[in-house]
């Protein structure tokens, strides 16, 4: 439908595209709210601490919503815009991560033997 629309009004065609997109992702959020909740019963049950799990899941939703964005943009034809989009979600994501990375390597270095 998005292509037939698109010969005579792009800019439907675009929007048409986004709200699709817009109604999947809603009808997807209650998977994702069971997702998060089992990856929190494992969690617990692992007796991991809870905030790396939190940390991990906000990084696994910025690489979702800068990869989704990233898409959009593509759509509208603006590919160096798209290109910053995932720059700057795989930014957020490494400076989330850093906490993370450092109890690993602090880990690591105590497993060493000195």
């Amino acid at each position: 439908m998005a292509l037939i629309i698109k010969e005579q009004k792009p800019t439907f065609a675009f929007l048409l595209v986004v709200f699709v997109g817009c109604v999947i992702f809603l009808f997807l959020i209650d998977k994702i709210f069971e997702i998060i909740r089992m990856l929190e019963r494992i969690a617990v049950n692992a007796n991991v601490n809870m905030i790396y799990v939190e940390t991990i899941l906000k990084i696994i939703g910025i690489a979702y919503i800068a990869e989704f964005g990233a898409q959009i943009t593509r759509d509208a034809n603006q590919g160096a815009i798209a290109s910053k989009i995932e720059l700057g979600g795989k930014i957020l994501i490494l400076a989330m991560a850093i906490p993370i990375l450092s109890v690993i390597i602090e880990t690591i270095i105590g497993l060493i033997p000195r």
